[in-house]
């Protein structure tokens, strides 16, 4: 079978730094943090107050049918926005392509439509629908690698010749009472509720859990004649893909971090390229103590003396942790360094932790020529997915 090769051809993206791609973009380089009080339900019985909302975002636009946004849950309403966004990002012409009720009031006062609104797979189902997508449809549940296993599959099955081209991404919309009350008795989140644009500060010493934040990320992946075909844009080519299992903890990494430098080696022997050949790694860090050291070994144990070269940074220390969105925004983030030749900074790291000695890109962004890139996404549950994005050459 000759090698199928899949390119990045459009990003679309609601976030807490901004609700359009160059937004979004413009705010992680000039290091703005899209924390704030939370406003979305009253917070007085809750250690945590802070998180990272979508602001601004009208979903009846994007749907055809205005029903459609009543009968669906927020998180879908996120994924179908930047579903839209990224194929009109993208100029796939899809038409020519194609040619709590029930505790309080009973059981029969419950929506017809809990069981949709409730059930993961919607929103696939809904943007399918929308645009009348008929290829694979797949709905990933792994946590925070949510996003990096869609997109990573997504290539692995252009590669194999099933498919020509995915939306795939991943989004979340978690800034509700169950959502912060299940991650505040777990401990797991920050309590920095007066200084909200400080609190996710990863690889920081003085670093106190992550953020919760909500939004969605969504990239068009396609075959790389399909886009050339059509004289599409290509910010990027997806070289890389390594997925692993930690078999160690529900919530924690192996203190080696063996699980994520699997995934990573993974992802490079995929692209067949070295450590010392990555210029940028967008990595996983959420701001938790554990994971940040942990990620840190796993860098080492790959890249070796290389660890100390490559320029790393958490940009959740600006947009908060989107959890199953985490790895699509993330995604753009690294497509558009390769574009701009920028890393964009870790905010809020002060002072670097225990362990914590390599080059995270502290506060302020920096321009490097970037043409490799690797995103690291890993989820409860012991999931671990990495991506390698390379600038793209004819």
């Amino acid at each position: 079978m000759t090698e199928r090769r899949v390119v990045i051809t459009g990003l679309g993206l609601l976030t807490p730094v901004g609700n359009d791609v160059e937004t979004f973009w413009s705010n992680l380089k000039n290091g703005v943090s899209g924390i704030h009080t939370i406003d979305a339900f009253d917070t007085a019985a809750y250690d945590c107050k802070i998180g990272g909302q979508v602001r601004g975002f009208d979903p009846k636009p994007f749907f055809k049918n205005p029903k459609d946004v009543r009968r669906t849950d927020r998180f879908t309403h996120l994924s179908m926005g930047a579903a839209r966004m990224a194929l009109d990002d993208s100029g796939i012409d899809i038409a020519n392509l194609q040619l709590t009720i029930l505790l309080t009031k009973g059981p029969t006062r419950n929506s017809p439509f809990t069981i949709p609104m409730l059930i993961s797979n919607m929103a696939s189902g809904v943007i399918s629908m929308e645009f009348n997508l008929r290829g694979p449809n797949l709905c990933i549940v792994t946590a925070c690698a949510t996003s990096n296993n869609a997109i990573g599959e997504s290539w692995r099955i252009i590669k194999f010749g099933d498919a020509d081209i995915f939306l795939a991404g991943g989004s979340e919309a978690s800034i509700v009472e169950i959502g912060l009350a299940g991650f505040s008795a777990m401990k797991a989140l920050s309590t920095r509720n007066d200084e909200p644009g400080r609190a996710s500060r990863p690889f920081d010493r003085d670093r106190d859990g992550f953020v919760m934040s909500e939004g969605a990320g969504i990239v068009v992946v396609e075959e790389l004649e399909h886009a050339k075909a059509r004289g599409a844009k290509i910010y990027c080519e997806l070289t890389g893909y390594g997925v692993s299992a930690d078999a160690y903890h529900m919530t924690a990494p192996p203190p080696d971090g063996e699980g994520a430098a699997r995934a990573m080696q993974m992802a490079l022997d995929h692209a067949r390229l070295s450590p010392g050949q990555v210029d940028y790694i967008n990595a996983h860090a959420t701001s938790t103590d554990i994971g940040d050291i942990c990620e840190t070994r796993a860098i080492k144990k790959v890249f070796g003396d290389d660890a100390y070269k490559v320029a790393i940074s958490s940009t959740k220390s600006m947009t908060g942790h989107l959890l199953g969105g985490a790895g699509g925004i993330e995604m753009a983030a690294c497509a558009l360094a390769i574009r701009d030749s920028v890393i964009p900074p870790t905010i809020n790291l002060e002072n670097p932790g225990e362990e914590c000695d390599l080059d995270y890109t502290p506060k302020v962004a920096r321009e490097k020529k970037v043409r490799v890139a690797l995103n690291n996404s890993f989820g409860f549950g012991g999931h671990n997915a990495t991506l390698v994005a390379t600038a793209f050459e004819k």
